[in-house]
């Protein structure tokens, strides 16, 4: 028990530790290019290159948060371990139906008849 806590406990500050260096210097640059924005808004014409790369960034986060809204109502989250178990029996299934068959890149034979 006390292993898999620190186990658990590792997992999560190296994750913590990843994260903070990831998302810090994406949110440095996305902080930089709205401050940029603000000074196009405010008048200032030298910051005009700042606003394709604020819209890319907004459109892109927005579709991504589409894509997660839309797999959450779908239920795309409710039964992730679900695919694993299904793929173990089909290959079971399938075991079943034909247990000497060895694929060709395994070095079995062709199953096409000319």
């Amino acid at each position: 028990m006390n292993n898999e806590r620190k186990t658990s406990r590792g997992v999560m500050i190296a994750t913590v530790i990843m994260g903070v260096f990831i998302l810090t210097p994406s949110m440095v640059g996305f902080v930089n290019k709205l401050l940029e924005f603000r000074n196009v808004v405010k008048g200032d014409v030298e910051g005009v290159f700042a606003l394709t790369p604020l819209a890319n960034y907004t459109f892109a986060s927005l579709g991504f948060f589409c894509l997660l809204i839309w797999a959450a109502a779908h239920g795309m989250f409710h039964n992730i371990e679900g695919p694993k178990y299904t793929m173990l029996d089909r290959e079971d299934e399938l075991d079943v139906e034909e247990p000497n068959y060895v694929p060709e890149w395994a070095g079995g034979k062709s199953h096409h008849k000319a």
